[in-house]
């Protein structure tokens, strides 16, 4: 006969405080009694749970003073101010940000290194990460510490390892990025690299405008082009953990030539180069640039609002395709594809209505990130915070 495992209390008490820990981390301030209807625990247990969180340095409880409402204030439970952080890297084409960002998803100090001279190469990029750690433990409380190392860099990564397959925009192809970040790094932080635009789904499923959404695109515009997908409420990733990336997807053979080698990939026509070469801008893809010509967009010039028009007639196709194979109920559109969307949103639309199939085109919602060009760096973190919210007895 085979024998079934039975939880041991320790084990189940573990178990609920990385639950509780959890709800923290999603919502930050949260009152006992929510806790306890969240988790259908009874209040002793929430209590018991809330006294060992605090005791591991993880929660502050506070009561509520003021208030109409008769009888005793229900406890509020936090993050601590100088609790545990993670170590969340935005890798990209024009910069290297770096962040101390705490339970509950608040930026505690951030770091920003530009790259305008072109792509660092790996160790590079490493060494970059390695003095952010150092800066970034000077700038947050003195008793906080870091619990890990999340990265997002534009380009398909192995899970299991943290190799860098392929980022064509950064030229970086085979890189056992992981393994030169943990050469370098402090040996008790554990590093992650995952992908840019999974990360920042990720994190806009968590708390940002996705939060409700089960099925949803994230669509991130920067140089390059990726999508992060979530379909019924968990990550679409693919059997090698490579899905996701529609910026290669080739429209026209004989189309533009693409960093990866092919010609006419999505990236060509709704990239932040194509943006720029259709505004007539000989510039460097960064921030700025891309920010002038929506502003000038906006403010009437023809050669401007039209690259942006025509950038947006080409994200239509792009978004119908999705909608098509995917039926999500939301697309998030990130990075300079926000800006496509706020200036030329009617476009987008005519475009899906014009390519996209059955009602689920028309059921489709079209947003912005609720969390901005800080999506992925939030994703990073939530890469960190894992095993803590797992098992925060094991990771003290």
């Amino acid at each position: 006969m085979t024998r079934v495992g039975v939880a041991r209390p320790d084990a189940i008490r573990r178990h609920n405080l990385g639950l509780l820990l959890t709800q923290v981390h999603r919502d930050g301030e949260i009152t006992r009694a929510q806790l306890t209807r969240r988790l259908h625990l009874s209040r002793s247990t929430i209590g018991a749970l809330v006294a060992d969180l605090t005791e591991l340095g993880l929660v502050d409880e506070r009561v509520p003073s003021g208030g109409k409402r008769a009888g005793r204030p229900s406890h509020v439970v936090g993050p601590r101010a100088d609790g545990p952080y993670a170590i969340a890297v935005d890798v990209d084409i024009t910069h290297v940000t770096s962040a101390a960002i705490g339970i509950g998803g608040e930026v505690l100090a951030r770091h920003v290194v530009a790259t305008a001279n072109g792509p660092r190469r790996p160790r590079q990029a490493a060494a970059l990460v390695d003095e952010a750690v150092r800066e970034l433990s000077k700038r947050v409380d003195p008793g906080a510490r870091p619990v890990g190392i999340g990265v997002s860099v534009p380009g398909t990564v192995s899970r299991r390892t943290g190799t860098v397959e392929f980022a064509p925009n950064l030229e970086w192809r085979h890189e056992a990025f992981g393994e030169m970040l943990a050469e370098v790094v402090p040996p008790e932080l554990p590093v992650y690299v995952g992908n840019d635009a999974d990360l920042a789904v990720l994190a806009e499923h968590l708390r940002g405008n996705a939060r409700d959404c089960d099925d949803v695109v994230y669509l991130m515009g920067r140089i390059g082009v990726g999508a992060g997908i979530i379909v019924n409420g968990r990550p679409l990733r693919g059997h090698d953990g490579h899905a996701g990336e529609v910026g290669h997807n080739v429209v026209d053979a004989s189309g533009p030539q693409c960093h990866c080698g092919k010609r006419g990939c999505v990236e060509t026509y709704i990239g932040e180069n194509a943006l720029l070469a259709l505004a007539g801008r000989n510039v460097l893809p960064t921030q700025e640039s891309i920010a002038a010509v929506f502003a000038d967009a906006s403010a009437g010039d023809e050669a401007a609002a039209s690259a942006v028009r025509t950038v947006a007639d080409a994200l239509g196709r792009t978004v119908a395709s999705l909608v098509n194979v995917l039926n999500p109920e939301r697309v998030l559109l990130g990075g300079s594809l926000a800006g496509v969307l706020e200036f030329a949103r009617d476009e987008i639309v005519r475009s899906v209505d014009r390519f996209g199939m059955g009602a689920s085109r028309h059921s489709v919602q079209l947003c912005t990130p609720d969390l901005g060009d800080d999506s992925p760096l939030l994703g990073a973190a939530e890469l960190a915070f894992a095993d803590l919210l797992t098992d925060p007895v094991g990771t003290r």
